[in-house]
């Protein structure tokens, strides 16, 4: 999947002393792209825009 277009953005949740950083690219139609912030050109993840909503609402649910 060709991701050049991503403008990608870091969590609201990562610290800003580096360590686990996840960013998220929203802007392209019809998926959402995930990848470490550590390593910009290695693999991505990308999920359909449902899927998305759904992994984001379970991350969300207090345990």
């Amino acid at each position: 999947m060709d991701l050049t277009g991503a403008t990608w953005r870091k969590s609201t949740r990562s610290g800003s002393g580096g360590g686990d950083c996840v960013e998220v690219a929203d802007n392209l139609p019809g998926i959402v792209g995930v990848r470490d912030s550590k390593d910009p050109e290695g693999p991505a993840l990308v999920f359909g825009p449902v899927a998305w909503r759904a992994f984001v609402a379970e991350v969300a649910r207090p345990s």
